[in-house]
This record gives C-alpha cells, structure tokens and sequence, in this order.
C-alpha cells in the first residue's frame, strides 16, 4: 500500500540530503549504528522473558555490497519492527512532527540536540543522499506480527507491502545512484566500517567476511581492564605491533559525563620527520565516532597524545557530524588535560624512569604547552626537568627542587643555554655562579631558552640567564691573582671601546664575574642569543639588528695584562689579539654569526709571534 507524506517532507528530506551531511560515507555509519541499538533492544527483551521469534539465533550485523548492481545492504537481527513501528519509526517525519523538524531547526540555525536525531528518523535518512531507491526488509521478533516491506524513492511517498522475509531482524537495501557506485565497492566500505564502526558490541561481517572488532575499553571500570587488554586496544587501533608507554584511564559525571583513555605513544612522529603531527585522540558519542581528529576538544601541545574521550552529554548537530556547542567540547578538553597533567605529575612521583622516558620523547611539546598554555601553564611548570650544575651530568631537576636549594636572599633562578653540559662549563659565564655556590640550570634545545623566557619566573623568583648584562650577584670570595692599577684599567678600557666601536659594544669594564676567563660578551640584548637563532632559522632573510653587549674584562688575567703591555709596543698586533679575544666572547655567548673570519686571524696573529 502507498502513503503519502505530508506537503513539507519533502523539503525536510532536501534538508537531510543536502544541508545536513557534508560527508556521504555517514550514512554507513548511521545504519551499523541503528542495526546496534536494534540487537542491543532484543538483547533486552530476552532478559525480559519475553517471546521471541528465533531466540537462538545470532545477535550480528551483516553489511554487503554488489557492485555489479550497484547496491549496498546492512542487515541486523534485532527487534524488527511491526507494521506500526514502521510507519512510526520510517515514517516519523511524515507525521505532524516534520512540522516542529522544521520549526525547531529554523530556531535553532540548523543544529539540534540529540535527542531529536531518533525522532525525526534524520539518521536513517541519510541514505538519500547515495540512493535513488531504498527497501527496508522487516520482521518484528514479535511471533504474531508479519513481515513487511518499506520501500521509497525520497519523493514524496513510500510503499509498505508483505515481505518473504524469514528471519527476525531488519535488512535495509540501497540502490546507489551513478554517481555513488564507489561505496558498492568492498573496500571502500570496509574503510568506511573501519573509520567508524570497530566498537559496535556485535560481530560485523563484510559479504560474509567476519571483520576483526574491539570492545571499547574506555567503558569499561578500570578495575576490570588487565594492562595487556590496553596494549592489545592501542596495538589494534593504532595498527602497530609497539606498545605505548603509558595511558590515562578515567570517568567523570560531573560536570559531564565521559569516558577517556589517552596514551602516550612510543614514538615522536615529528622527531622522525613527518612534519607536524595531528592529535589523534577521537570524539565519540556513545561508541560512535563524531570527529577522528576534533580541533578544539585538546590543546595543539597535546598533539602527540592518541585514544579516545566518548561522552554521551555531548549536544550534536543532527546530522551528528559536529558538534553544536563548542564551549562544551572546550569544557570537556579541559577535564582531559587537567587529569592528563596530574597523571604525569604521579607518575613522575611512583615511576621516575618511565616519566623520564616520557619527557625525552615528549618534554618539547609539554614545554611548548608551558609557555604558550596560560590555563594550564603552573601545572606544566611542575613537570619541566632540567640537568643543573649541582648534579652530576644525566641527572635532572624541577623548578621546585631548584627553589628549595637556592641560597638565602637568592632571587633568581639562573639558568645557561649551550649545545651540550662541556660547552656550558667551558664559558665564561659559569665562573661567578660556582665562585659564589649557586646552582645553574643547564638548557639544552632551542625551546628552553624561549619557554623561560615566556614563562616569566616560578614561585614568585624570575628566571634570568647568566650571560645577561644586568645579573646582581652577592659579594664573590677573595680573586685568585694581582690586578692591573687602576689608571692601566681605565685607559685599556677606553682603548678597547675606541677599537670595537660603540656600535659593537655598548660599553667596557672590569666585574666581579670573571674569575679564570680574560673577557665575556655579556647579552644587554631583549633578544637572548638562542632566540636570536631560533628567529634566523624561521625567517633566514630577517634583517635582525646587532645584538647589544657589554664587555668585560679580567684585569687579573695573564692575558689581558699582556695585551695592555702590547697595545704600548705594537699596536696592530693588539689590534688583532683584540678582535680575536671579542671573538672568542661572541663565540661563547652565541652571538658571533661569522666565525670563519677568526681562523684567518689566528694566521695574522701567529706570522708576527717572533721567537
């Protein structure tokens, strides 16, 4: 028998087809998701005790495709549906209600809650966007009621007529349109199931093929999941063979209901080159997935973290490709981080080898997250770990261990950037800090010196870098070594200015810093030297201006002292071991952008060494 829908069904299904989905492959997964919720419905009532129509069979899901007659089934043996349930379950658009669809999506600018999906029958409706003819092959578990079959062009009217349809369940057939032939291929479709589909809780079969499936563990209380039920789920979905490094399993009800298991992978995919990772943490609504790769649900500095974050408080748009409340999502990203950072925060305390692992692979994305995530930037403090000069090399501490070393009336926290922990120790800048017994936290990757400087200070003490110009230090211990008269100090550093120039040094004169070194090239410069280059590589061609530095000299150096005797006998020749001993400076502190020059110089120098 014929029906006919209502004047404007016709208009909501135009809505369906073309406004709603901007993804054709959705419709697969609303109908595996629907042939669920129908197996999980006849799962129910035989706990019930209700009669049932073949209560041995198998509760399954069989998706198939003919691609030489372009078509496209998904078939379950749930519920069924009566002749009633039919009319009312297919047809609820062609109801009054398809006036209040309209309604509430005109008030609600296109996007509605997801209560509403089920009662407009919006999901099942996606078909039409790949077919030009549906049958939907029904028998209710129900033993009195018949078989039925629903049938529908997407125009205005369906036909409901007797079906030969044996078993209890709902087989839903599609005939594709020319343009949609490629999802009647079987391994298109098994993408499609794979993307969307590995958690439903019953076997899933492609033309006759059982597809592998996992249960979702995130569901599950922590206290039921074994640690190789969580590697087996990171290996399956991440289809690889490696182990992650560690996870993050948690529920909350409040202030929303979800379920979270994160994980750390083994690996750093930017480290190995691939370019900017995505986060790879899924949104899911109740087993199905709304968005592989949500934008706004993490943080960019939580890129590298994989799994999946399931709430089924999430308000979708009905299509339930996205989600219409983006503060929610932002709300629920928030309850992620905050127990991601308090999981590495315990774990730094229980298991200090695996948080070490963790950093060593992840410590730059953590660092960029201190430095650029206000909301969450003192707790990412917390877990920065940094090698020092207190401890011996390979051994590394936080912020608040360093605080709880620092010497009375000590404001500061200092730190050096280098290559590595010899090339630190090896520069001038060291020796005040050990001559006075404060510690120096050792920065090794060009993101340290930029997050610190970001980062401002730590428990109300600043961070300053010891190459910086305007450094207070305490009274040092008595120098090793006779200085040079003060009348030789001010005229050498009068001479030393005149010969560099003003536009290479701000000024020239003795310190309390120096205790073994000839001279130091102090920073005066807002751009500290590892920004300086970090600025270079991201914009070769900058014209940067010339870092600012201020001077200092030794006047209890041996060599110092003879470069004065010098400037008095050969004064080219001063010259020279002048330039070469600023150099030498520039070179330490990280500013010298050419240093090929200096071995040329080295020969001028070595050719007038008489012996």
């Amino acid at each position: 028998m014929k029906y006919e829908f209502k004047a404007e069904v016709k208009q909501v299904l135009d809505i369906v087809i073309n406004s709603l989905y901007t993804d054709k492959e959705i419709f697969v997964r609303e109908l595996v998701s629907n042939a669920s919720d129908a197996s999980g419905k006849l799962r129910f009532l035989k706990l019930s005790g209700k009669e049932i129509v073949d209560p041995d069979a198998e509760l399954k899901i069989e998706v198939g495709c003919d691609d030489k007659a372009g078509t496209v089934w998904v078939e379950d043996f749930g519920v069924g549906m009566t002749e009633n349930e039919l009319m009312e379950n297919l047809g609820t658009i062609a109801h009054s209600g398809s006036k209040a669809f309209l309604e509430a999506l005109k008030e609600s600018k296109g996007e509605l809650g997801e209560r509403l999906i089920g009662q407009f029958g919006v999901g099942f409706y996606s078909v039409f966007m790949v077919a030009d003819k549906v049958e939907v092959q029904t028998r209710s578990y129900d033993p009195s009621a018949k078989a039925l079959q629903w049938t529908c062009d997407g125009s205005a009217e369906f036909e409901i007529s007797p079906s030969d349809r044996v078993q209890r369940g709902t087989k839903i057939i599609l005939h594709l349109k020319k343009d949609y032939l490629e999802f009647a291929d079987k391994y298109r479709l098994r993408s499609i199931l794979d993307k969307y589909s590995i958690f439903v809780e019953y076997p899933l079969y492609l033309n006759g093929e059982k597809l592998e499936t996992m249960q979702p563990v995130w569901l599950k209380s922590k206290a039921d999941v074994k640690p190789d039920e969580y590697e087996a789920f990171y290996k399956f979905r991440e289809h690889t063979s490696e182990a992650p490094l560690d996870w993050i399993h948690f529920s909350a009800d409040a202030p929303i209901a979800l379920n979270a298991l994160i994980y750390i992978p083994p690996v750093n995919g930017e480290r190995l080159g691939f370019g900017k990772v995505k986060c790879d943490v899924g949104l899911y609504c109740k087993k199905v997935l709304i968005d592989a790769h949500p934008e706004n649900l993490l943080p960019d500095w939580m890129r590298f973290a994989k799994g999946v974050v399931d709430s089924a408080d999430l308000p979708l748009n009905i299509s339930r490709e996205s989600m219409q409340d983006s503060a929610l999502v932002a709300k629920i990203g928030r309850i992620v981080v905050k127990k991601f950072v308090r999981h590495m925060s315990e774990l730094a305390k229980k298991d200090a080898e695996k948080f070490s692992k963790v950093m060593k692979l992840f410590g730059s994305f953590i660092k960029e997250g201190a430095a650029m995530d206000f909301e969450h930037r003192d707790a990412l403090m917390k877990l920065l770990r940094f090698e020092s000069s207190s401890l011996e090399k390979g051994k590394e501490t936080s912020f608040e261990e360093y605080v709880s070393r620092m010497k009375d009336g000590q404001k500061s926290i200092f730190y050096a950037f280098g290559a590595d922990r010899e090339s630190i120790e090896s520069a001038p800048y060291l020796e005040a800090f050990k001559a006075r017994g404060i510690e120096v936290l050792f920065l090794y990757e060009p993101i340290d010196s930029f997050v610190l400087s970001n980062l401002g200070e730590f428990d109300g003490k600043k961070f300053e870098a010891i190459d910086s110009a305007d450094i207070e230090l305490p009274e040092a211990p008595a120098a090793q070594g006779e200085s040079m008269p003060d009348d030789d100090i001010k005229s050498l550093c009068e001479w030393i200015k005149a010969k560099l120039g003003s536009d290479r040094v701000e000024s020239v004169s003795t310190g309390a810093r120096l205790t073994e070194s000839p001279a130091a090239a102090l920073n005066a410069d807002p751009i500290n030297p590892s920004m300086r280059r970090i600025m270079k590589i991201m914009n070769p061609d900058a014209d940067l201006p010339k870092p600012k530095v201020k001077f200092e000299i030794n006047p209890r150096s041996d060599v110092i002292k003879n470069l004065n005797e010098l400037r008095g006998k050969d004064e080219n020749l001063a010259e020279l071991v002048l330039e070469q001993l600023f150099d030498d400076s520039l070179l330490s502190a990280g500013l010298l952008e050419n240093p090929q020059s200096m071995a040329g110089r080295i020969n001028k120098i070595l050719a007038r060494v008489k012996s």
